[in-house]
């Protein structure tokens, strides 16, 4: 399979739910409004907008964690996101969910 990378994603209850459904294959497609995924790299990163965005957002919040082969990673950069210690991906997002 070749190196793989972790990621992380923070989510809310009905995005979880979601995950679930397709038995934690896929996340589901994005809004129109959000056509970016935004996996982000630290788990602290990920920790810290599920408490403060998703919590405030829908009552909890969770973070999900996942490998994606660094091969296909590296068609994207990394980018800071209001620090070194808060870096993610912007993937557009597929209209059948983002693999």
């Amino acid at each position: 399979m070749g190196a793989v990378v972790t990621l992380y994603r923070p989510v809310g209850p009905k995005e979880l739910e979601l995950i679930r459904d397709s038995g934690f294959t896929r996340f589901p497609p994005r809004l129109p409004e959000q056509p970016i995924f935004y996996p982000v790299v630290q788990e602290e990163y990920a920790r810290k907008i599920a408490r403060d965005w998703n919590v405030k957002e829908s009552g909890s919040g969770y973070v999900t964690r996942f490998s994606v082969r660094a091969e296909h990673l590296s068609k994207y950069a990394e980018q800071v996101a209001g620090g070194q210690q808060h870096t993610e991906y912007w993937i557009p997002g597929a209209s059948e969910g983002t693999d």
